[in-house]
């Protein structure tokens, strides 16, 4: 694969599509995406014009470049957030992902096993589809947020809460469902509690450098010449924290994330912290998102239309209906007015990388073979996930731009 040729087609392209959306008085992030699929459909058309490009996601330098999408993405939301306000909704935030997964996880199963034949995948199957259903994409919502310029808003800010916290309990379903793939029953109760005092070890760790190491280098830096010095620092620690997060078994992207909450305005000068954000800023959103928004468009088989339309139309109509119901639900019981409510559970419904994750976790272990007679649902599944993982992913913004303009106010 030649890296640079495919990089150059996908951020012309992106970046085109992207100026489109905004000229249409639509996110970027909506035309990075359906830049992503027009090219995936002409690939497919004419795999002999674009050899390059055909199967980028089995390529590991492509899904490197791609992690780094989400890795910055996630960095400059937690540079743009402030910790308090974080804290502040935590409580919410906690109940807003709880419910935004229970209902949707129990909606999917529910789902498979209504469509699913009865062999012995069915259970896993059935947890797979749920379990696609529950996660929110913390990337994809972030950015939509930022699009829309309502990151920081009383409703932004338990959005985001909650999905990073969502991330966090994605990670006890994949575990579960891993498991259960891989040896054919769940992990024990003793693995979970393990995960469990994981996350809280990142938390306390993180917390400690946070609070007291950032700070003092913060201090540190005001004396050195050399202004790249705190785009250097911010970095080194926010490696740092992904890495310690992957050793603990969680994601990445909330390292990434919890160090950008601690690397604001009191850690470095004002000055020196706006600087260091319109850097994050051009070189996230002008190179490395839209590449990663791209190869979730690419990712998009529309196979499963024709395969299997009854399912694929449920499965889409539940991701929604599942996050509304739930998040919007336990917003409501919160406090929350019915309309902010909704833009809640609106917000948690992108779907994207983990949803592909997962995906190509349960292909390779065979999850998607029937083991007896022919089924359209079980051979289409994999692509019903990723379609409903892009749609969603597409449709998301356009309603939230919808829901925040009939609030009428910016909710700050």
């Amino acid at each position: 694969m030649d890296l640079f040729y495919v990089l150059l087609i996908l951020l012309v392209t992106t970046r085109a599509f992207g100026e489109l959306a905004e000229r249409v008085g639509q996110p970027s992030l909506v035309g990075e995406l359906i830049a992503g699929i027009t090219l995936g459909a002409g690939i497919a058309e004419f795999p002999d014009t674009f050899p390059d490009l055909i199967n980028l996601a089995e390529n590991e330098v492509f899904v490197s470049v791609t992690d780094l999408g989400m890795f910055f993405l996630m960095l400059f939301a937690g540079l743009e957030m402030q910790p308090h306000k974080v804290i502040q909704h935590s409580a919410g935030a906690l109940v807003v992902a709880i419910g935004g997964m229970v209902v949707p996880l129990a909606l999917g199963v529910g789902l498979g096993w209504m469509f699913l034949p009865h062999t012995d995948n069915r259970v896993a199957q059935c947890l797979f589809i749920g379990t696609a259903l529950a996660i929110t994409a913390v990337p994809a919502t972030v950015r939509i947020l930022m699009d829309l310029g309502k990151l920081e808003t009383t409703v932004g800010q338990p959005i985001v809460s909650a999905a990073v916290f969502d991330d966090i309990f994605s990670l006890l379903l994949l575990a579960w469902l891993t498991g259960l793939i891989a040896v054919g029953e769940p992990p024990i109760g003793i693995d979970i509690a393990l995960l469990l005092g994981k996350t809280v070890l990142f938390f306390v760790v993180t917390g400690i450098v946070g609070l007291y190491l950032f700070p003092w280098g913060g201090r540190l830096m005001r004396h050195l010449k050399a202004q790249e010095l705190e785009i250097s620092a911010m970095l080194v620690g926010a490696f740092a924290f992904a890495v310690l997060a992957e050793m603990l078994g969680l994601h990445f992207i909330v390292g990434a994330f919890v160090a950008g909450l601690y690397f604001g305005r009191k850690t470095i000068n004002a000055k020196s912290y706006e600087r260091v954000k319109t850097t994050m800023s051009a070189m996230t959103f002008g190179f490395l998102a839209p590449i990663f928004f791209a190869s979730i468009g690419l990712s998009l088989n529309l196979g499963a239309l024709s395969g299997a339309p009854l399912f694929v139309g449920l499965l889409v109509l539940l991701a929604f209906l599942g996050k509304v119901v739930g998040a919007g639900g336990a917003a409501r019981l919160f406090g929350f007015s019915t309309r902010e409510s909704a833009t809640i559970g609106i917000g948690m419904s992108p779907r994207g990388a983990v949803e592909l994750v997962i995906a190509g976790i349960a292909l390779k272990a065979g999850l998607f073979e029937n083991g007896g007679a022919p089924s359209p649902i079980v051979e289409n599944l994999f692509s019903a996930v990723v379609i409903m993982a892009v749609v969603t992913t597409v449709i998301s913004p356009i309603i939230l731009q919808r829901a925040f303009s009939r609030q009428g106010t910016d909710n700050k």
